[in-house]
């Protein structure tokens, strides 16, 4: 995981009494920690169920619902058995209370008056165990999805190049031949794609984005010559440029020539495999002042709550289903194309209305290098003028 980018921690601080919360705030504050304050045991459950919780410091004695008693509900719920407690008390080191609370899940009970120096290293510990967990955790997903793509969708390419293959040393038909060949030149370039975005999930997962080298750039040029392409490839399907009039003429920009023919690319690739073939995919390419604006739009309709995972790569439930079923494999697809919008300074967005799927990228006619990587390549990450 890149450093640049540090886990935001919720810290959640319990305590009936309001100038305890305040000390603690106060104390605790800091870069890169969300603290969550609740008065009561009830209060705090409530912050629970709507917040991912790193570390919880519960104070002991309070009305209704004291420290211990808060502490065992939380062992016993799914969401919450899993955060580390500290209890705080200002009541005497009973080692049956110091038993009852580790007894009820507490990892650590500390006496008031607590000194500062141990609380801020107690809780820096605990945040910085949280935050190694979420990076294995993301990991574990990132091998999983290594070992799902060489088990299961490079399976499918390759079995059909061994049929493929099988086929030929069976026939001299020229036609045959001519087809298979074809059928070949298809399964090598979509493994290849399958393989460049791998490699890229893991540029930009662990390596912090995915690197560019910036040149000047015609954008209508590049489309045209990217549309043409995929229109060789996938003879049967309609595919339309459009380029109003309004941005008649070139559309020219710094950016890296060949992220963004394969942004495109996975773009219209994606239309492809959505969209019925029916339906042409409508590629648009308009500027502004201050922007290039290219949209990509097929025939569909996407559900209002998977409109918000389609740029993330380990999504899972339909969204997941929706891209396997397309024969899409895994949808890194359209993860890439994000990072590679973000490395330019751009965004996309994806719009499901009236029948029509369509997603926009906008980038920033103006743009300077504000760092580089690999010394005299010029590969850069481009930032914001100013």
């Amino acid at each position: 995981m890149s450093p640049a980018r540090p886990t935001v921690a919720k810290v959640l601080l319990v305590d009936d009494l309001e100038e305890n919360l305040f000390a603690f705030e106060a104390l605790l504050e800091g870069p890169g920690l969300t603290l969550l304050k609740a008065g009561s045991g009830v209060a705090a459950l409530e912050l629970m169920l709507s917040h991912e919780v790193a570390l919880a410091l519960i104070d002991v004695q309070m009305p209704e619902m004291d420290g211990v008693a808060l502490a065992e509900l939380m062992r016993g719920a799914e969401r919450t058995k899993h955060i580390p407690i500290i209890l705080m008390t200002a009541g005497s080191r009973d080692p049956q209370r110091v038993f009852r609370g580790y007894e009820a899940g507490a990892v650590d009970f500390l006496f008031k008056p607590i000194e500062p120096a141990v609380l801020l290293n107690k809780v820096g510990t605990f945040v910085q165990l949280y935050r190694q967990r979420l990076e294995l955790e993301q990991t574990l997903r990132l091998n999983e999805m290594f070992m799902a793509v060489l088990g299961h969708d490079l399976r499918n390419p390759v079995g059909a190049v061994v049929t493929t293959a099988a086929l030929l040393e069976a026939t001299q038909d020229p036609a045959v031949v001519r087809k298979s060949a074809e059928r070949l030149r298809s399964i090598g370039t979509r493994m290849g794609r399958m393989i460049t975005d791998l490699l890229d999930l893991a540029r930009a997962r662990l390596g912090g984005g995915i690197p560019v080298t910036p040149r000047p750039t015609d954008l209508s040029v590049l489309v045209q010559r990217v549309v043409d392409e995929l229109r060789l490839v996938h003879e049967g399907r309609e595919l339309v440029l459009r380029i109003p009039e309004a941005t008649a003429g070139p559309v020219v920009g710094t950016w890296d020539a060949d992220r963004l023919s394969q942004l495109v690319g996975n773009l219209v690739i994606n239309a492809i495999e959505h969209g019925p073939r029916e339906h042409p995919v409508v590629v648009t390419l308009s500027r502004t002042p201050t922007s290039a604006i290219l949209s990509v739009a097929n025939h569909g309709q996407i559900p209002p709550e998977l409109l918000g995972q389609l740029f993330d790569p380990f999504r899972s439930g339909a969204a997941a289903r929706r891209d396997t079923a397309a024969g899409g494999g895994l949808g890194l697809g359209l993860y890439i194309v994000q990072q590679i919008a973000v490395a330019h300074g751009g965004t996309v967005s994806a719009s499901s209305e009236g029948g029509t799927v369509t997603f926009t990228v906008r980038f920033p006619l103006a743009r300077e290098l504000a760092g580089s990587h690999g010394g005299a390549s010029g590969c850069g990450v481009l930032t914001s003028r100013g």
